[in-house]
């Protein structure tokens, strides 16, 4: 019988490490709506949100949930940034060290740090990385890799819009060139130009980690015929609703059985804070959960 286990994020709730807003809950209320709502996971959100050490244990543990992973931005394109940034990776991996102990592990979700061009004109448009750049950014993202393996961890890299690894080109030159496995996200590479059930089928040796997230190209276009940034994508909700984009829900669930996926599943809808209330972010990801099970997970 296959392993998963269905979470949310923090990002659904307009936390994120993009933010210098307070939170819109406290990490209680978090992980109360969620393990009400049926989720069985939650992601770390930005690194102490959620609590450290036997803080995060007993947060998680008291309300049923799981640690799925957390985010960890890395400059992998700049080597003296990369550099510096180590500690903080190290920090992460100490958190994830502390969580509840469960059948799935917690995978560190390594994501590079914005290119300030592609953040501003999200969605593929804009060139990424030059190919003489590509053998140092990835031999950085395989020592990230090796350093999470050695603590024991089993680390996914996540494609973003607004990032060098955007596209699926840009997605198949990393899987080219390192071991990593995948943080698949449907919504981020549906707004990058890409198809996500052939994404999955394509790469299914190499998908360690899902997002589940919907996307609204029609959004993205407006957004980017107004000129504004990736952020405000997200204000606008240019991640929608399961259900209330163009992503082929039932064909990604049923892929997903097709490929023998077993691990976390990771639903989000990336916000920002204050763009919708607490109550309508609750209900939309206790809606989420329902969408899922309606399909068998």
């Amino acid at each position: 019988m296959r392993v998963r286990k269905v979470a949310n994020a923090p990002v659904s709730f307009g936390v994120f490490e993009l933010s210098d807003a307070p939170p819109p809950l406290t990490a209680d209320e978090m992980v109360r709506a969620l393990s009400e709502a049926g989720y069985e996971g939650i992601d770390s959100g930005p690194i102490g949100y959620l609590g450290t050490g036997t803080e995060l244990a007993d947060r998680l543990s008291s309300n049923g949930l799981l640690l799925a992973g957390g985010w960890v931005d890395l400059r992998y394109g700049d080597a003296d940034a990369y550099a510096q940034g180590l500690p903080a990776l190290e920090a992460a991996l100490d958190v994830f060290a502390a969580a509840p102990a469960g059948d799935l592990a917690p995978r560190p979700t390594l994501a590079c740090s914005g290119s300030p061009e592609r953040f501003a004109r999200p969605g593929g448009s804009v060139p990424g990385l030059a190919s003489p750049e590509w053998p140092a950014y990835a031999a950085r993202v395989q020592e990230a890799t090796d350093r999470c393996r050695e603590r024991g961890f089993e680390p996914v890299f996540h494609h973003h819009l607004g990032t060098y690894v955007e596209t699926p080109d840009d997605v198949e030159r990393l899987l080219e060139l390192t071991d990593v496995q995948l943080c698949l996200d449907t919504g981020h590479l549906l707004l990058a130009g890409g198809d996500p059930v052939t994404a999955l089928r394509a790469w299914a040796g190499r998908v360690g980690h899902v997002h589940i997230k919907d996307g609204d190209t029609k959004i993205l276009e407006q957004a980017l015929s107004d000129g504004v940034d990736l952020r405000e994508l997200m204000g606008r909700g240019g991640f929608a609703q399961l259900g209330e984009g163009e992503l082929d829900l039932p064909g990604v669930v049923a892929t997903l059985d097709e490929i023998g996926y077993e691990g976390w599943i990771v639903i989000e809808q990336d916000t920002l804070p204050g763009r919708r209330t607490v109550a309508q972010n609750v209900a939309d990801q206790a809606a989420n959960r329902r969408k899922l099970k309606d399909l068998g997970l």
